[in-house]
């Protein structure tokens, strides 16, 4: 008898990679990109009014800051690997709950796609956190949004295209894209993470691990840069098609100005190297200053709409590079016995970022048109900016046993990489 053997790959599973991270977040890409640009219009036409969209969006981002909050307590009673499964489910449910078009439905459709995200991207880092080492983890960033770049790229310009044509069809792709993102995880079986263990103690209160995270300025600085780059991308996704629908330029700019936008991220390879070159703390203060003051010349120029869309959308290749580099801070400074709790705390930027723009939106439309909100938010990223003046200089290059170079010196992506093993962060 023929001795039947087990493949290889069923016995064990296959080591988790930079790359196999890229294209779970390329499929997460597919399922976001194509209703990034969407979500706006059905709210907008649902609700008639920027305003109630405001509050709307503001509400959503409450109840999604608690979920992200919540789940580290609740991987202490459901294994990390069913929470993200059910996150991807709730992805789905969303979208197809989404084409009854009511205004009730797209609420609650939002309001499950918003926990859905919160909730895979808590997991997702805590990951990348176990499996992908520091020294890796700008190439990992690097990785994630070069393999994203299809789905952020065409996504929205088809989403309203296809939304234009027939409402449900982009609701539809997106609950497609969410089914294979769920089968690519399983297929990855990535389990609970390398240190996770069953817990014999009570578990902890959700909230417990804040004065821990209160307690390291780089901790802050880091989550701080994630919240205000986040906002600059609500402006740009959410009051930027308002923007032009309310001023003539038809309801399909939004999508296709963030497709054209989001074609940077085929050149995140590039910026990793250009900020290689220089400093992570250089490509931080760049993408601020730059996407600050474009955010605010659009809110100037807004008599001319045309003017003020190309403004913006100027401004996105730089948010771009900080989607690159404003979050190795933060990523660079977590223990590695607290990837779970401090993921949940990182992946909180979302939902903050959810509460402060449509909030501050609100405020700002009471006594302003719409352009006022771009130039509220170009303000948010110049303090960014000036904060991030307080980073170290060297943050993230790696430490060598030989004398180190000046401060003036650049440190080539070479030695980068042969200093790996030596590497820690300042």
């Amino acid at each position: 008898m023929l001795e039947r053997r087990i493949p290889e790959w069923l016995r064990h599973a296959p080591a988790p990679s930079v790359r196999g991270f890229a294209m779970l977040a390329g499929a997460e890409a597919m399922a976001r990109g194509i209703l990034i640009s969407v979500f706006p219009l059905a709210m907008y036409q649902a609700l008639q009014d920027a305003l109630i969209v405001s509050k709307v969006y503001f509400a959503v981002g409450l109840v999604s800051l608690l979920t992200g909050l919540m789940v580290p307590y609740l991987t202490r009673f459901i294994a990390r690997r069913w929470v993200y499964s059910a996150g991807a489910g709730l992805f789905a449910v969303g979208a197809l709950l989404a084409i009854q078009g009511s205004p009730a439905a797209i609420v609650t459709a939002l309001l499950l796609i918003t926990i859905s995200t919160v909730v895979t991207f808590v997991c997702f880092n805590a990951y990348v956190l176990d499996y992908i080492a520091k020294i890796e983890l700008g190439r990992c960033e690097t990785s994630r949004m070069f393999y994203s770049a299809l789905g952020w790229t065409a996504g929205p310009a088809v989403g309203v295209i296809l939304f234009s044509w027939w409402s449900p069809a982009p609701f539809i792709v997106a609950a497609t894209a969410a089914a294979l993102m769920l089968g690519m995880f399983l297929y990855m079986r990535l389990g609970n993470g390398k240190l996770i263990t069953k817990s014999r103690t009570a578990p902890t209160n959700p909230l417990a691990f804040l004065p821990r995270f209160a307690g390291k300025p780089r901790l802050i600085a880091g989550w701080t840069f994630a919240v205000i780059r986040s906002c600059g991308w609500w402006v740009y996704v959410v009051y930027m098609p308002i923007f032009a629908i309310e001023n003539g330029l038809g309801d399909q700019l939004g999508g296709i100005a963030l497709s054209i936008s989001n074609g940077a991220l085929f050149v995140t390879p590039l910026m990793l190297g250009w900020m290689q070159r220089r400093s992570i703390r250089h490509a931080i203060r760049t993408g601020f200053c730059v996407s600050g003051m474009l955010f605010v010349l659009g809110g100037l120029v807004a008599d001319v709409p045309w003017l003020a869309v190309l403004s913006l959308m100027l401004a996105s290749f730089f948010l771009i590079l900080l989607d690159v580099s404003a979050g190795l801070p933060f990523l660079l400074a977590v223990k590695p016995s607290e990837r779970t709790e401090m993921s949940a705390v990182y992946s909180s930027y979302r939902d903050v970022s959810g509460i402060i723009t449509p909030g501050v939106a609100w405020l700002v439309l009471l006594v302003a048109p719409i352009s006022g909100v771009f130039a509220a938010g170009g303000a948010g990223l110049l303090v960014a900016w000036g904060l991030a003046a307080r980073l170290h200089p060297r943050l993230g290059q790696g430490r060598v046993a030989y004398p180190p170079l000046p401060a003036e010196a650049n440190i080539a992506p070479e030695a980068f990489r042969r200093n790996a093993l030596t590497a820690g962060s300042p």
